[in-house]
């Protein structure tokens, strides 16, 4: 189900799509074009179609992309008799379906935890009213008693996550003391990471052709060109991801911040517009979780199902939208070596450069900064000063030097020795 504006695209492939990778099998679908209505999301008229589609197809569930309040979900939920989520709700389900670690487990019940906070207050109340499906139980709280339990609860995960990432963080310090140059796989979901990591690391990670099939990092040591990274697969973008999921998910994704180089694999098989926006959603997460400064090559994935011409013209068309693009065919191995050779050029061109600024709260804010963007290889604090030396490439660099003459500081870089 969406409600939307004329000028407003569907989304209901996309949903459908979601509701498979979560179990469901969807029986209908219904579009409404109108502004939100405040007490169900679409028009009064409306819901009676949907309470009487919903009884002549047996469905035990309705699915909003638009995001439901509190009050609407329980409206809704009294007027089809069956429960009413919303799409933030979905990938909640398709993740703790797809979890397979501690680590994602413990993200997931963090996410649900910090929803169900949001509208714990409005819940109790109206479960009060009467139960209904989504609101069973909870009526027995106090708003206060229910809130401060789910307080607790998120405490008790956020620690057990704290421990888990300290060992991530032993992991990749140990890492970078052995010198290995490291490398993410990143991409909207379904786009072919994991058949990409499995073809460059010659590795077994799971593929399929449902959502979110990877939700932690996996993490491998390739070799070519006499030259060894550790090369990462992490979990899918989605577009409107929920804050609260990118948040849940910051210990999986702070992989990518710390790469000296991020892969961007798009599905070329899509319709164009389609690709131009998964890759603005990419792009917009990379920057969301910190990563903007470290470099990009964009693997236009799945050549083998377009002809050479057709994958030749959607490359032209793409040129001015993706960074680095590069047409490439994970399951047939096409192009592979090109890729290869595109990474050894990045990673090569990578520039070493240091700094000094006097030490303000602008400096502070500068060297947190840089620390997102760029391999930080020594900091050094005096009394007044504050020295960095960091690997990154010229552009960013670049964004660097002009930071700190702005701060009246010292910028000195040089070509990184190989």
């Amino acid at each position: 189900m969406q409600r939307r504006l004329n000028r407003e695209a569907s989304n209901l492939v996309e949903l459908k799509r979601l509701a498979f990778s979560a179990g469901y099998d969807v029986v209908a679908e219904m579009e409404q074009t109108r502004l939100p209505d405040a007490r169900y999301q679409l028009g009064a008229g409306k819901v009676e179609e949907l309470a009487a589609l919903v009884k002549e197809k047996g469905a035990d569930k309705v699915i909003f992309d638009n995001t439901l309040r509190t009050i609407q979900a329980y409206n809704l939920t009294k007027a089809t008799g069956v429960e009413n989520i919303d799409r933030f709700q979905l990938i909640l389900e398709i993740f703790t379906k797809r979890a397979t670690t501690t680590e994602a487990n413990l993200q997931i019940q963090l996410a649900t935890l910090k929803n169900e906070l949001k509208h714990a207050k409005e819940k109790v109340r109206l479960s009060k009213r009467g139960e209904q499906p989504g609101f069973m139980g909870i009526g027995v709280y106090a708003a206060d008693v229910y809130k401060e339990t789910i307080k607790k609860q998120v405490h008790t995960i956020q620690k057990k996550l704290k421990s888990v990432r300290g060992k991530r963080v032993l992991h990749r310090e140990r890492r970078t003391e052995l010198g290995f140059r490291s490398i993410s796989l990143a991409g909207y979901t379904n786009a072919g990471k994991s058949s990409l990591f499995n073809a460059l690391a010659e590795a077994t990670a799971r593929v399929d052709n449902a959502l979110f099939t990877t939700l932690s990092t996996t993490t491998r040591l390739i070799e070519f060109s006499n030259r060894k990274f550790l090369l990462t697969d992490t979990v899918g973008f989605i577009d409107r991801l929920p804050l609260t999921l990118v948040e849940a998910f910051h210990s999986t994704l702070e992989e990518t911040i710390f790469s000296d180089l991020i892969i961007i694999i798009l599905d070329i098989n899509e319709p164009i517009e389609s690709i131009k926006k998964k890759n603005k959603t990419c792009l917009e997460t990379i920057d969301r979780i910190g990563a903007s400064g470290v470099p990009v090559i964009t693997a236009l994935n799945k050549i083998d199902r377009l002809t050479e011409a057709e994958a030749n013209q959607k490359l032209e068309e793409l040129k001015e939208e993706t960074t680095n693009p590069i047409l490439i065919s994970a399951k047939a191995r096409t192009n592979l070596d090109m890729l290869r050779h595109e990474i050894l050029r990045k990673l090569e061109g990578y520039i070493q450069a240091s700094f000094s600024a006097p030490l303000t709260n602008a400096t502070m804010s500068l060297v947190s900064w840089v620390h997102k963007g760029a391999d930080v290889k020594k900091t050094e604090y005096t009394e007044n000063s504050v020295q960095m030396v960091f690997e990154a490439s010229p552009e960013f660099a670049e964004k660097v030097k002009n930071r700190v003459e702005d701060l009246n500081g010292k910028f000195e870089s040089n070509t990184k020795p190989q």
